[in-house]
């Protein structure tokens, strides 16, 4: 039997009009894949397909508003600044008399024995000296997320400025830069945090500050450890801005401005530096994730936040001791810990999925017979399956149908 096209023997006769058409069609456009997502996003600019694609990712939306739920709940109780919040108890380090031995005041039906919906004057409970675990609890998250921006802050401004002139000027410029880059990895982050916490509270005995000054200080620790945390986690991101440098510099837009006269500082910040802005975001968003961990384990090991300040992980330092007695006072810092790096890590993923024009969602089969159904059947989209198998349908046909006039 031969392998010709029916189409093309003559003794099999010819394939219907729509058939052959249809073939052709489908060999010409395809099988019509991605031709509904180019109508979809068709006259969108750049910045509206990313927003597009990040709002319909469900776990960036569900850390989104988890974290802008946390944010909401920590300022309106605790208030910000000199404005003071909605909750009771402002005065977060002031002791008071223990209630019903510091138990949780918060019921919700159906959890830890609740009937009824309550709030009570302690919903997180106290701790032995009748401090208010609720606000102790927002007035950390508060400072686990000024440590999160601030240390990124910090970080995206070093990484984004030596990553950049690094890929951009490359030669002696690129490699004593990255040398320092090398050397910076290899601090250990753990111990330089342990470091830096200890020559806090040393330096201030060792030159005789006054009790006024060692307070500033310790208010100020948070600022404190988010510049030097954020002066040594810059180095993967400025790796990757560099890599991304070292590629758009060679495009031909960079060529075009820079034939155009435009300066140094004009073809980096607004022809290349937007077009790396979706590994920054990304990168940035989870050494926010990040942030939060190592601050929690840099005051659990007391080396980070001390009062007058309070942060989660120093939370859990302080009342580790009551673990067997009262589990509640870790459940709620380290429920916000876990919140607030997972809700960080959800946005980056979602970002990355974003800005990643290779991530597309295949819909499954089942969606496709769906969409098939539901389409009439003179828009269906035409595939090059269904004229190759109506050309062998009409081949088959013709075989069976006997020898021809000519071969007889």
């Amino acid at each position: 039997m031969s392998n010709q096209d029916p189409r093309l023997d003559p003794r099999l006769g010819a394939a219907p009009d729509d058939a052959v058409t249809d073939d052709l069609s489908a060999e010409e456009h395809g099988r019509g894949e991605g031709v509904g997502e180019a109508k979809e996003v068709e006259g969108l600019s750049q910045g509206q397909l990313v927003w597009r694609r990040f709002i319909r990712h469900k776990g960036a939306m569900f850390g989104l508003g988890v974290l802008i739920a946390v944010m909401l709940l920590s300022t309106l109780t605790m208030g910000i600044g000199p404005i003071p919040g909605l909750w009771h108890v402002q005065n977060f380090n002031s002791p008071g008399d223990v209630l019903n031995g510091g138990t949780p005041t918060l019921q919700i039906p159906g959890l830890f024995g609740g009937t009824t919906f309550a709030i009570g004057e302690h919903p997180f409970g106290q701790n032995n000296i009748g401090q208010d675990m609720f606000a102790l609890v927002m007035k950390g998250v508060q400072t686990s997320l000024f440590v999160m921006f601030c240390l990124s802050a910090i970080a995206l401004l070093v990484g984004v400025t030596v990553g950049a002139l690094a890929g951009y000027y490359r030669g002696v410029l690129d490699q004593v830069l990255m040398r320092i880059t090398d050397l910076v990895i290899t601090l250990p982050v753990i111990v330089l945090g342990a470091v830096l916490g200890k020559l806090v509270g040393i330096l201030p005995i060792r030159f005789n500050a006054t009790p006024e000054q060692t307070l500033a200080i310790n208010n100020n620790m948070p600022l404190i450890l988010s510049v030097a945390l954020g002066l040594v986690l810059w180095t993967s991101l400025a790796r990757l801005v560099r890599s991304e440098f070292l590629g758009l510099r060679e495009r031909e837009f960079v060529d075009a401005a820079r034939v155009a006269g435009a300066s140094d500082w004009r073809i980096i910040t607004k022809h290349m530096l937007p077009n790396a802005v979706g590994v920054i975001i990304v990168n940035t968003t989870l050494l926010m994730s990040s942030a939060v961990t190592l601050e929690a384990a840099l005051s659990y090991l007391n080396f980070g936040i001390r009062p007058p300040s309070v942060s989660l992980g120093y939370l859990i330092t302080e009342n580790q001791g009551a673990f067997a007695t009262r589990p509640w006072l870790f459940w709620w810092p380290g429920l916000f810990i876990v919140l607030l790096a997972l809700a960080a890590n959800f946005i980056g993923d979602g970002l990355r999925d974003a800005f990643d024009p290779r991530m597309r969602k295949i819909p499954s089969a089942r969606q496709m017979r769906l969409a098939t159904h539901q389409l009439p059947a003179d828009q269906g989209v035409p595939t090059a399956a269904a004229g190759a198998t109506a050309a062998s349908e009409k081949s088959g046909a013709s075989e069976t149908d006997g020898p021809t006039k000519e071969e007889r």
